[in-house]
């Protein structure tokens, strides 16, 4: 079935929904965050790309300079999300998105895409295996699981790379370092969580909310959406539970 695809922006996100949180609890901030969000991209050249259906099938990118990320790719598109779920995978909608990305970068004079994913498929990333098999390969590497992946229009470009503070050893004072942004609707939520654990556990911790493009590019983690450290260790990307969170201290003896 032919759904036809539509774009979100400062005209209709009022009204749309917006995939990865179609709905939120009473009392909580989940879509509210992240549409406030995109409202503040939208200006930076952010694009919000959907199937039209109420559904988890979309591509969120925007210009490489404004980028939540830890990257140098100038004049490169970097895809914040490219998210196709549940029935409506398996059946074209992913290159139905990913080749409209691919008009629009090269309608807009771009050198090629650029997205954050793994060597294995981890938690929020999109599928490596995918991206390679539509022609993405391995431009840099950071701590031993990312893979920086580039699609460029043409044959003599700067390759896209993590920034140095990605890869230089890190000193941290706390224990527990965790940087968030408001990209995912979730992160907010089981960010204070964790926080509240942290301060009854009388860890050492610090949240670190990432608000602007600069901040982002500045931090050390390269999935800045959630990026939890450990004295100084890149432990995960994954939005973690109580449960989780809890067995994560135990395991540092923390």
């Amino acid at each position: 079935m032919d759904y036809g695809l539509k774009v979100v922006d400062s005209t209709n996100i009022e009204t749309e929904h917006i995939c990865c949180a179609l709905s939120e609890k009473k009392g909580d901030k989940t879509v509210s965050l992240k549409k406030e969000w995109l409202k503040n991209r939208f200006a930076e050249g952010l694009v919000f790309l959907k199937l039209d259906v109420r559904g988890k099938v979309f591509i969120e990118y925007l210009p490489a300079e404004a980028a939540f990320a830890p990257i140098v790719a100038p004049n490169f598109m970097y895809i914040n999300c490219f998210w196709v779920s549940g029935k409506y995978k398996g059946v074209g909608h992913a290159n139905e998105l990913l080749s409209a990305c691919i008009d629009d970068a090269k309608s807009k004079g771009k050198d090629g895409l650029v997205i954050l994913s793994s060597k294995k498929k981890m938690p929020f990333l999109s599928d490596p295996k995918y991206l390679k098999y539509k022609g993405f390969k391995v431009c840099d590497e950071a701590y031993g699981q990312y893979e920086l992946l580039c699609l460029p229009f043409k044959d003599k470009v700067s390759e896209p790379a993590f920034r140095d503070v990605v890869k230089k050893s890190m000193t941290l004072v706390e224990d527990v370092v965790l940087y968030h942004t408001h990209q995912c609707p979730h992160a907010e939520k089981y960010a204070r969580l964790i926080e509240e654990i942290a301060i009854k556990r009388n860890l050492s911790f610090k949240r670190i909310k990432l608000e602007t493009a600069e901040e982002a590019q500045a931090s050390p983690a390269p999935f800045t959406t959630y990026s939890l450290f450990i004295k100084g260790q890149f432990i995960t990307n994954e939005i973690l539970t109580e449960k989780k969170f809890l067995q994560l201290i135990e395991d540092f003896s923390l």
